[in-house]
């Protein structure tokens, strides 16, 4: 017999926002990475968490403090709410997670729900950008009125959460859902695609956030990866398959 996996969202039953951005973790951890980003950046208050049950959870922390896995951030003079999703859930436990935060969507009277996505698929250099995957009320209420320019991403499979919760989305069944979708380079973190996810956040809600911390990890991060990669060539080693460094070195 098969465990359904249970979740909860914990938060005042008085809280209302317009617009929840959902952070999740996923390849190049584009969304969680933009959205722990913002939640530092801006002037935010963190307003209550997911509880889970039958998923292995996880109990990240700084600096020695223990923090929930799943966090929900007020942004306060704005619409806006931020989901810090710093728990993999598995596609079989995505229709669950949707349930619990859309029950909770549906008490703090969410009018829109964008997900930032970052997606390893192949581009050119000349794609380096951010592209849509959104219901037609979302393009309607967000992406029509505004001059910023986002292009419709040509083809593929969103699966997990962010699929689940455009499926819901085009039934009618959740809020109009729009996902900003940017490739990522493996090994993540790619904090080139947080960047840009960002930037499109601000464009399109009309906010600004100090980008200056981001930028310097960014430049520190690419120089590391590229001596790596130089290191690697000079003992006359594929950087991508060896049998010292796996493919993701996300940790590194």
């Amino acid at each position: 017999m098969s465990i359904r996996p249970t979740f909860a969202v914990a938060a005042p039953d008085e809280y209302r926002c317009e617009t929840l951005v959902v952070g999740l973790s996923n390849p190049g951890f584009v969304g969680v990475t933009a959205t722990e980003y913002l939640s530092r950046h801006l002037a935010c208050e963190e307003i209550g968490h997911v509880e889970s049950e039958d998923v292995p959870a996880i109990a990240p922390f700084a600096e020695g403090v223990p923090r929930n896995h799943t966090r929900i951030y007020d942004v306060h003079e704005t619409p806006l709410a931020l989901v810090v999703g710093e728990l993999f859930v598995p596609v079989w436990a995505a229709s669950s997670f949707v349930d619990a935060l859309l029950e909770w969507a549906d008490r703090a009277s969410v009018d829109e729900i964008v997900v930032p996505y970052g997606i390893p698929f192949p581009h050119g250099p000349d794609e380096h950008d951010v592209f849509s995957v959104a219901t037609e009320s979302f393009r309607d209420r967000r992406l029509e009125p505004h001059d910023v320019r986002i292009r419709g991403l040509r083809g593929g499979v969103l699966d997990g959460i962010v699929g689940d919760l455009m499926a819901r989305s085009l039934n009618e069944d959740a809020p109009p859902t729009g996902a900003f979708v940017t490739p990522v380079h493996p090994p993540g973190p790619d904090l080139e695609a947080v960047l840009r996810v960002i930037e499109t956040l601000e464009a399109v809600y009309e906010f600004d956030a100090d980008e200056e911390e981001l930028r310097r990890q960014s430049n520190e991060l690419q120089q590391y990866y590229a001596a790596l990669a130089n290191r690697l060539d000079e003992r006359g080693e594929d950087p991508g398959r060896t049998r010292d460094y796996p493919v993701d070195r996300s940790y590194m």
